[in-house]
């Protein structure tokens, strides 16, 4: 038997687009005779809607487009495929709905599957809006009995280490007779996710002894990047199977046995879901390209090389905003940066005057030493990043990194200041992992040339408020900082684990907890954080900000 595995790129919300975009890719596939299509977990409506859901009349137009597409579909010349599209639907009892999946074919509804498992972790929550479903369901195709799965019903948690739930859908599609399981997701990306993907869905196809296809969602809604990876698994491991972040439709036929490829580097993987997450939220809201401020720093210099990668060069505009303070190096960094990406040349707008004048106007009223002028000085170019975005309409791109907004490293309505943080779910030493890699290897975003200054590698990181400033002067080392970081806001360790597993002494970790901790009322200011990582600051990560808990709290 043949079957099709199409990634979507749904918009939520866009209910003609998605129907358009499941026409376009399904109907030239089922004219070849192709009989079982599938595309991923709320195709119709995109994923997440979240409380989109709970707009009075939103159900009864998903119940309106799909049998409008089914109708389509058949007089396309799909009519005689089982086509499985991803759509709200009311639960058997008629009261609340269900994250369902429909069988369209020969022009109808043919029959419904309500998913069974619904996650509550992490960035999860569909309990809110959801009834679990209670059946299996399996139909025939082709002879075959293929059994229907919704994400979770396969995953159980089990890719994220996160989960616990009665009932087990795989096994009771096989007992309904499955020769064949379908699962259909939207599943998010964070780094390493595909490997524990491919190690779940083997695990399962053993258990059952059936082979499993899953066709996961592509692009990026929101703080959520999909990579796509479709692929047919057999329980031997062997199958039919796409490149993660690749534009492939997976068109197989079952009894293909090939080696699942190789797993891409951490930083790769990285850098391609990144690109992904801006062009997604940049070309899905509207925005007539973006803006960033290039300090000739690590982070905004990567941050240009990603925006280009996924915009192009046209669509992404530089403005260097040098204090008394910046160094001439950073200057010319910032201007080799865009020319080695073939952007204009930076706009040169420089705070000094701005920032004596606001100097003039409020020294009379406060002390404006240390940190309180550091801070003015970010404010104001972020006063100057923010008039531009509203005269040109682009969107801003904030240039922090996970690193420094655990810390409270970041300036509120300054560095701070944007529509969208795209580096903000990755540490620094990941930031330099994979600005080394794009140099080495440009060809990894699409790119053809280095596009990071070596210096702006090399050099020792500086937000450059103050004479001879360096991060060091207010930061551990990075390596520190970040080890403490992943092992207190990733992996959810105490202090004398994080502490203990990285030789690091305790009061070192003690003091840079509490201030991740104190940070929360700045992050939950920032701009929409792009999750590239199992646990990301933003609705993965409810935190109350006026707490007096400590880890020493008794």
């Amino acid at each position: 038997m043949r079957l099709a595995l199409l990634s979507l790129d749904s918009i939520v919300g866009d209910l003609a687009g998605n129907a358009a975009r499941i026409r376009a890719a399904a109907e030239p596939i089922a004219r070849e005779g192709v009989p079982l299509i599938a595309t991923p977990e709320l195709s119709l409506l995109g994923y997440p809607p979240r409380d989109l859901l709970l707009r009075t009349g939103l159900i009864e137009r998903c119940i309106e487009a799909t049998r409008a597409l089914a109708v389509d579909l058949a007089r396309g010349g799909a009519g005689e495929s089982a086509v499985i599209v991803g759509t709200p639907w009311p639960c058997e009892s008629g009261a609340g709905i269900s994250n369902a999946c429909v069988v369209l074919r020969r022009g109808a509804v043919e029959c419904v599957y309500r998913k069974r498992l619904l996650p509550q972790y992490d960035v999860f929550d569909e309990a809110r809006y959801f009834a679990a479903g209670h059946q299996p369901l399996c139909i025939d195709v082709m002879g075959q009995r293929v059994g229907l799965l919704l994400c979770e019903d396969l995953w159980r948690g089990e890719d994220v280490g996160e989960g616990t739930y009665f009932g087990d859908p795989v096994g009771d599609s096989v007992g309904e007779g499955a020769h064949l399981l379908v699962a259909m997701s939207a599943s998010p990306f964070f780094a390493g996710k595909h490997v524990q993907r491919l190690r779940v869905l083997h695990a399962a196809a053993q258990r059952v002894g059936r082979p499993i296809a899953m066709v996961n969602a592509t692009g990026a809604n929101d703080d959520f990047i999909f990579d796509g990876g479709s692929c047919v698994l057999h329980p031997d491991g062997r199958g039919a199977f796409t490149q993660p972040f690749g534009d492939d439709q997976l068109r197989t036929a079952l009894d293909v046995r090939e080696q699942a490829p190789a797993a891409a580097a951490e930083a790769d993987e990285l850098a391609r879901a990144v690109v992904a997450g801006i062009r997604g939220y940049v070309r899905k809201t509207g925005h007539r390209g973006v803006l960033l401020g290039l300090s000739g720093g690590i982070d905004s210099a990567l941050l240009a090389a990603l925006a280009v990668a996924a915009l192009g060069s046209d669509a992404v505009r530089g403005v260097s905003m040098p204090s008394q303070y910046s160094s001439e190096g950073s200057r010319s960094d910032a201007i080799d940066t865009a020319k080695r990406l073939g952007m204009r040349s930076p706009d040169l707008l420089p705070i000094h005057d701005l920032h004596v004048l606001a100097r003039q106007h409020l020294g009379a009223h406060c002390d404006l030493s240390g940190l309180t002028d550091e801070n003015l000085q970010s404010r104001l170019r972020g006063i100057t990043l923010m008039t531009l975005s509203n005269a040109t309409g682009a969107l801003v791109l904030s240039t922090g990194n996970k690193s420094e907004l655990a810390v409270g490293y970041a300036t509120l309505y300054g560095d701070m200041v944007g529509g969208l943080a795209p580096l903000g779910d990755l540490t620094k030493r990941q930031v330099y992992a994979i600005a080394r890699r794009v140099n080495e290897c440009p060809q990894v975003i699409g790119l053809s040339t280095a596009p990071i200054p070596p210096s702006s590698i090399e050099k020792p990181p500086s937000a450059e408020l103050r004479p001879g400033q360096v991060d060091q002067d207010s930061l551990p080392p990075y390596d520190t900082l970040d080890a403490i970081v992943e092992g207190w806001v990733d992996e959810e360790r105490t202090v004398e684990e994080i502490a203990t597993r990285n030789a690091l002494d305790l009061s070192v970790v003690r003091r840079w907890t509490r201030a991740i901790d104190a940070a929360q009322y700045k992050r939950f200011q920032a701009p929409l954080i792009l999750k590239v990582s199992a646990r990301a600051f933003g609705p993965g990560r409810r935190m109350p900000l006026a707490m007096r808990w400590t880890p020493d709290a008794r």
